[in-house]
């Protein structure tokens, strides 16, 4: 029996039509949020990422402001530009697009957005609010993850949970949200002993390593959940870090690559730049 295909793209669409109207109704008391990106360079990947997040941000209704440096941009610079966006009262969202330039350090970066501008949710005390259980920015790409999981299982409580992969964008926050839900939760790697039988035990899966069809068919508990949020380009076409057509056959439910994972990240950063202006104006969060 095959698995349910769980479709990002129309549950990404359903959530960025409910923020709109958020917006819409922050409009009517005078609060537009707005999102700034910052890119550094030319990347091609990183240009057309920039595109897509301003393109949804406007269609929310939000101002989207964009912000282009050359490659050999000082550092100075740089966190120059961020500081004067920390203080702009007009941005709610500061997001540096990466990867940066290899002279510029982006954990010194990160770390200078102000930690309620931080929409990305990397700043250091985002990620220990979220390790200890208060509020904080959500890293996009493991809140897309989360809620898609929310909305297919219901109550993740008691789930076995195998998290592939231990980056601090997505394996790691990964965790932490899947804890936070009462799931017991294992992260494995490149140096866990025994991978397949880890991950044969789970009841959901997170492969999140860059690596193509790395996860076979045959590593997935029949009816498991499996997110694969790897990306990668091959010489067919984009494929995820899972061998999706042998493991639909057996999972219970699976994300596709491309329109699974991917459109709720963008999705996620529109929503947290909803929420952060929503906190600066002390209005309520509507869900």
């Amino acid at each position: 029996m095959s698995a349910t295909i769980l479709n990002g793209k129309a549950f990404a669409g359903r959530l960025l039509e409910r923020v709109t109207e958020h917006v819409a109704g922050l409009k009517t008391e005078g609060i537009v949020p707005g999102l700034a990106v910052v890119l550094v360079g030319e990347d091609p990947p990183s240009q057309i990422y920039v595109r897509n997040k301003g393109i949804a941000t406007k269609e929310a209704g939000m101002n989207s402001y964009e912000f282009r440096m050359p490659a050999d941009t000082p550092e100075a610079d740089l966190l120059a530009k961020v500081k004067e966006l920390n203080k702009d009262p007009a941005v709610n969202g500061i997001l540096v697009q990466l990867p940066l330039p290899g002279h510029i350090d982006d954990k010194k970066v990160i770390n200078t957005i102000a930690p309620e501008k931080d929409v990305d949710g990397f700043h250091i005390l985002n990620v220990g609010r979220l390790a200890t259980g208060q509020r904080a920015m959500v890293s996009c790409t493991p809140l897309g993850c989360l809620l898609l999981l929310r909305d297919h299982l219901g109550d993740l409580s008691g789930k076995d949970a195998v998290v592939i992969g231990r980056s601090n964008i997505v394996g790691k926050p990964m965790a932490q949200l899947l804890l936070g839900e009462s799931c017991t939760v294992t992260i494995a790697h490149s140096r866990t002993k025994d991978l397949a039988e880890v991950v044969r035990r789970a009841d959901i899966v997170v492969a999140a390593v860059g690596r193509p069809q790395m996860v076979p068919g045959d590593w997935i508990k029949p009816g498991a959940t499996v997110i694969d949020v790897g990306i990668n380009r091959t010489e067919t076409g984009l494929v995820g870090d899972v061998d999706f057509a042998a493991a639909k056959d057996v999972a219970g439910a699976i994300t596709p690559v491309p329109g699974g994972v991917g459109p709720m990240t963008i999705a996620c950063l529109i929503r947290n730049t909803y929420i952060s202006a929503c906190r600066r104006e002390g209005v309520s969060v509507a869900s």
